[in-house]
């Protein structure tokens, strides 16, 4: 009996382990009349319940915003830098520079951006940002404010000559100036500007971070990175790299000295040159070059000046304006009864004498050149003087630099220019300083900014070597525009952009073709040929008279002389006798045949001027 209901549990046992290793049913577990349980039943209806809750991550993302960038110069040149930034409908510019005219641009004073854009614009646009108060950054400034009036902000002594330029041209009454301080934050627009501290040649120069919905954008101006500059300011090194955690956009980066390794020096090593120099130079005058807004260049001069018993005379327009703008705001510390007016330098011995004087670039109209040829008023140069050029030339002025030096040195001056001692570091930084601010920014994109192709390039090179992938890099022109967002880059539509001359007091009325055709009168020269022909016959009642400027001398060339004047009465007549008295086709004619004469016997083309008259 013990046996058999052993051998029962045994059984019921295998067939409870059987039913415990069988699949789970997919079915409703129900109780005996066939009625959900509980259990089952809420976790059902919490099913329910959110399979009909709207899904959040069903509906349409919100398009990432996107920020342009329009380039209205400063890009395949040196100067005349000017940006435009666009979000949201709003607009703000950075900079308004100039840039001085090369060789075959004939009789202009300057150059200066196309403003097209900015005037189709002008409503969008919020204030315009000046990173520093050098010519190429601020020298376009008062022209683009004649024409519209938007807010200016800058450092206070880029404001301070900002107001000098724009009292010369009358208005300064108008402009809505703005003095802002690094770690300032301007909110225009859509747009929040910051205003960071950088290191350059000159004092109060900034770098912006362009905060807008699109990200973040930094634009560094003119910069280098000096340890110990003269003003004991280090660039804000600390901001950069705080920006660079929070995530860079986009880098707009100085590319002047892209194409130089290493590092560049200190402006403190040119005060010990000039300590070395001045004590070489015992007994002599000396006459120091600089740029007329290196301003802490001039404060070593001033220094070095002192400690060795010298006064101090200015030489330049530009540099006593800058010079009087700076001390007055208190950027130049100049000692009581050391300035000296430079009318007076004849009064003083050679050796208590320094002359700071413009033309480091052998500008023609500058002190120094006018020095060098003896048509400046007060300052003879000959063999008592010793003359420091502390300036490199810029790319394109090395012949009028050279040129001013031979001149000089054929006077008897002793000269020191470029490299012969340290006289002279650059404002820009070297590839280990912008390799520095790449580390720190970690942008996403790039675009190399300030200089020209070559420069441009080898900015874009740095930075393929710091690991910014070449489909992040840009290298624009002026001109041209370029698309941001969060996820890509792209080229968007040109925009107007381009050079307009200043000649005296006009502006842009002198264009490509003007300077085309005083090209052709400087190489080739002018013939005007005169004559009067009576109105219903066609008769030649006078002339034809020839004069001629840049061409020949008139009683050298006697037979060539005649020749045209044959000619002109030959196409007077066969069009009179033809029937067609047009005075455009006449003049035409003249034209064409006598400067075929001409190639012909001299294998030049001097323009043809030919006035016909009526009577």
């Amino acid at each position: 009996m013990a046996k058999q209901k052993s051998e029962k549990s045994l059984q019921q046992n295998e067939v409870k382990r059987k039913n415990t290793n069988k699949p789970k049913s997919n079915k409703p577990n129900r109780s005996k009349k066939g009625v959900l349980n509980k259990k089952q039943t809420q976790k059902n209806n919490q099913k329910i319940q959110k399979d009909n809750k709207p899904q959040k991550n069903k509906l349409p993302k919100k398009p990432d915003a996107n920020i342009r960038i329009a380039f209205l110069g400063g890009l395949n040149e040196v100067g005349k830098n000017m940006t435009l930034y666009e979000c949201e409908n709003d607009m703000i510019l950075v900079d308004c520079g100039l840039a001085f005219p090369e060789p075959d641009m004939l009789g202009v004073d300057l150059v200066i951006p196309d403003f097209t854009y900015v005037e189709q614009n002008v409503d969008k646009i919020k204030g315009i940002f000046i990173t520093h108060g050098h010519e190429d950054h601020i020298g376009g400034l008062a022209y683009l404010l004649q024409r519209v009036n938007i807010p200016v902000y800058g450092t206070k002594l880029t404001i301070g000559l900002i107001e000098g330029k724009l009292k010369e041209h009358k208005i300064l009454d108008k402009a809505d100036l703005n003095i802002i301080q690094p770690k300032d934050k301007v909110a225009l627009g859509c747009f929040e500007v910051e205003a960071i501290h950088v290191n350059h040649s000159i004092p109060d120069a900034l770098a912006l971070a362009i905060n807008s919905p699109a990200g973040l954008i930094l634009q560094t101006g003119d910069f280098k990175i000096d340890t110990t500059p003269i003003d004991g300011d280090v660039i804000d090194l600390a901001r950069i790299a705080k920006l660079g955690e929070k995530g860079v956009l986009c880098l707009l980066s100085d590319s002047t000295n892209a194409q130089r390794p290493g590092y560049t020096s200190s402006e403190r090593t040119v005060g010990d040159s000039f300590a070395r120099l001045f004590h070489k130079a015992d007994g002599k005058r000396l006459i120091v070059a600089t740029f007329a807004s290196n301003i802490h260049r001039v404060q070593q001069i001033i220094d070095v000046a002192k400690s060795v018993g010298r006064k101090v005379a200015l030489s330049g327009r530009s540099l006593e304006n800058v010079v009087e703008t700076a001390s007055r705001l208190g950027y130049l510390n100049i000692p009581d009864g050391i300035l000296i007016n430079i009318d007076s330098v004849s009064r003083y011995p050679h050796d208590k004498l320094v002359i700071i004087t413009t033309g480091s670039q052998g500008e023609p109209m500058s002190a120094l050149y006018r020095m060098a040829f003896s048509e400046h008023r007060r300052v003879e140069i000959g063999t008592g003087d010793y003359v420091i050029i502390s300036a490199t030339p810029i790319p394109g002025n090395e012949k009028t630099v050279g040129k001013v030096v031979d001149e000089l040195l054929k006077r008897g001056a002793e000269v020191v220019y470029e490299k012969m001692y340290e006289v002279h570091v650059s404002g820009h930084a070297c590839q280990e300083e912008l390799r520095l601010i790449m580390s720190l920014a970690k942008p996403k994109f790039f675009i190399p900014v300030h200089g020209e192709q070559k420069h441009l390039r080898s900015h874009a090179a740095v930075a393929e070597s710091m690991g910014i992938a070449p489909g992040n890099i840009y290298i624009a022109d002026n001109g041209k525009q370029v698309e941001l967002s969060k996820r890509k880059m792209s080229v968007a539509p040109d925009v107007p952009a381009g050079k307009v001359f200043v000649d005296g007091y006009g502006v842009g009325d002198v264009g490509s073709a003007v300077i085309r055709e005083r090209k052709r009168l400087a190489e080739d020269g002018l013939m005007i040929i005169s004559a009067v022909i009576e109105r219903e016959t066609g008769m030649l009642i006078s002339g034809p008279d020839i004069v001629s400027r840049g061409f020949v001398y008139v009683r050298d060339s006697e037979q060539l002389i005649a020749e045209a004047k044959l000619v002109t009465q030959i196409c007077i007549d066969e069009c009179c006798h033809e029937g067609r008295i047009e005075w455009n086709t006449i003049r035409n004619r003249v034209r064409d045949d006598v400067s075929r004469l001409l190639y012909d016997r001299t294998k030049r083309s001097p323009m043809v001027i030919p006035i016909i008259t009526s009577v």
